[in-house]
């Protein structure tokens, strides 16, 4: 009986404990596009005009790791694993969603915007989305575009539906196409619709941005894109106005939901393709359009910090700062991106970047920021944007279903900065998908796994080619930060060991215990 009553009093006083540790607090994930790890001051970009002092003073009064991750390399399986705590190597179909691509997240599944719910927040995704919309034939453009976010546990959204390189160039908000003249419908095709359709290829003389690769289909505001539509003209925004409207949303929205905890997906378009920031940015950091849209992105974090000042919300908001995938220079566009880099280096001290399993690819910047609550500091820990939806479920008190977010790891203690708190103990890293690459890192080991023995170029500052690759390597981080020297000949047990241990995650269908 005394065993019974003292089991009981140890229980009780965990349960309390755990309770006590229950906090709420406004939350707003800034994700960035295309952003690398070298290209904020804070991370050590050098050009004397690329300033970024609000995403610096995020960090100089919180945390920024340096092993801080998204999970593949690519945009879709990023966003996909980032709100469903699940690696996108597990689907399908997560490789870059088309135009016309369906929803790639289908109700039911429990997400980090419907655990947040569960915790009593009101949630909103603004900004770019890229996860498809639509039942299984795709977006009803000129209906209601449902399933999509409000299905899988987002109260509001208000997106561009694909990214801004793909048609069609229109702001859908909650489950239509905002502005749309059910006179003048909005089509969206993969083939030309009519001969005298105009393109990149047959009025390239027209275009005020020129292509370089792949990007020369309909022309819209003086770009071409990847796809074609027709018609919702007065539905079609200015590429120059997108983070304006991010913005001047956002804070509608926060001043709208300031009464009750929220949780904002703030998803940028900066510094995607193609880049065309407002003109008030034009030659702002001396690096063309890509440096000019890294200046925009830094005016976007300060505006939602002086709303939330504003509001006197910035005590009781929690703000994550970080990228889907690392950097690209020219990625289908002639915007100077090569040509004006100099001697910036996007990636940092790493090699890769965007649509690589080298560190650049998905070692981003990484910032937790949240006044009175964060000290401030530089981790080294292993974090991921996989891991938010645990590790916000975590902080708020909501139960995690076993079967739900299988990849996700509670580290809510290390994007705090406790004491003795602890990151990943591994991670797995993804390009698209398409070509079975895959990146392990294990402390300072790093496995390097190519499928189809090819790779993307290594440094970011080219045209993007593909070069072979042998199957695995073998690299220690810890002497050789750029993935330069395979050493899979001289630790044979350690290459084993790793291969073992990727593969064992790939088939388990699961990581998180």
């Amino acid at each position: 009986m005394r065993l019974l009553s003292t089991l009981f009093y140890f229980v009780t006083l965990t349960f309390i404990g755990q309770a006590a540790n229950v906090e709420k607090p406004n939350i707003i994930v800034i994700m960035a596009d295309d952003l690398g790890y070298g290209d904020v001051g804070c991370y050590g970009a050098k050009p004397k005009n690329l300033k970024t002092p609000n995403i610096d003073r995020l960090a100089a009064n919180g945390l920024r790791f340096t092993s801080g991750y998204c999970s593949a390399s690519t945009c879709t399986p990023t966003r996909f694993s980032f709100l469903t705590g699940k690696y996108a190597f597990r689907q399908k179909n997560t490789g870059i969603a088309p135009p016309n691509g369906p929803a790639i997240i289908q109700p039911g599944v429990e997400t980090l915007p419907s655990l947040l719910k569960r915790a009593g927040y009101a949630t909103a995704v603004i900004g770019k989305w890229h996860l498809g919309l639509g039942g299984p034939n795709g977006p009803d453009w000129n209906g209601e575009l449902n399933p999509g976010p409000r299905e899988i546990g987002f109260d509001y959204n208000y997106l561009l539906p694909t990214t801004n390189d793909r048609v069609p160039q229109v702001y859908v908000e909650n489950h239509r196409v905002k502005n749309l003249d059910p006179k003048d419908p909005l089509w969206v095709g993969r083939k030309k619709p009519s001969a005298d359709h105009p393109t990149g290829l047959t009025h390239r003389d027209t275009l005020k941005m020129d292509w370089s690769h792949g990007h020369n289909s309909t022309i819209h505001n003086g770009i071409s894109r990847i796809g074609f539509y027709t018609g919702g003209h007065a539905a079609r925004f200015r590429d120059e106005d997108l983070a304006d409207e991010w913005v001047n949303q956002s804070n509608k929205w926060i001043e709208a939901n300031k009464g009750n905890p929220f949780f904002l997906f703030f998803s940028s378009h900066d510094l995607h393709v193609p880049r065309m920031p407002h003109e008030r940015f034009h030659g702002a950091s001396g690096l063309g359009f890509r440096g000019d849209a890294i200046v925009q992105l830094d005016w976007c974090v300060g505006e939602l910090v002086k709303t939330l000042d504003r509001l006197q919300l910035s005590d009781s908001t929690l703000i994550l700062f970080c990228s889907d995938n690392g950097p690209v220079g020219d990625d289908g566009y002639k915007d100077g991106a090569l040509e004006k880099v100099g001697d910036h280096q996007p990636g940092g001290p790493f090699s890769g970047g965007k649509y690589s399993v080298l560190e650049g690819g998905t070692r981003t910047p990484f910032i937790t920021y949240w006044p009175g609550r964060i000290a401030k500091g530089v981790s080294s820990e292993m974090v991921c944007t996989i891991d938010l939806a645990a590790s916000f479920a975590a902080l708020t008190g909501v139960d995690l279903p076993k079967d739900a977010c299988p990849d996700s790891f509670n580290v809510i203690g290390a994007l705090l900065g406790k004491e003795g708190a602890k990151g990943r103990r591994d991670l797995v890293q993804q390009d698209n998908g398409k070509r079975g690459n895959y990146g392990f890192r294990a402390g300072k080991w790093k496995l390097q796994r190519h499928d189809g023995k090819r790779r993307h170029n290594v440094h970011v500052n080219t045209q993007l080619q593909f070069h072979p690759a042998p199957h695995y390597s073998l690299f220690d981080l810890s002497k050789d930060i750029r993935e330069t020297k395979n050493i899979a000949k001289e630790h044979p047990k350690v290459l084993e060991r790793m291969k073992q241990r990727l593969q064992k995650i790939v088939d388990a269908g699961r990581s998180r215990p």
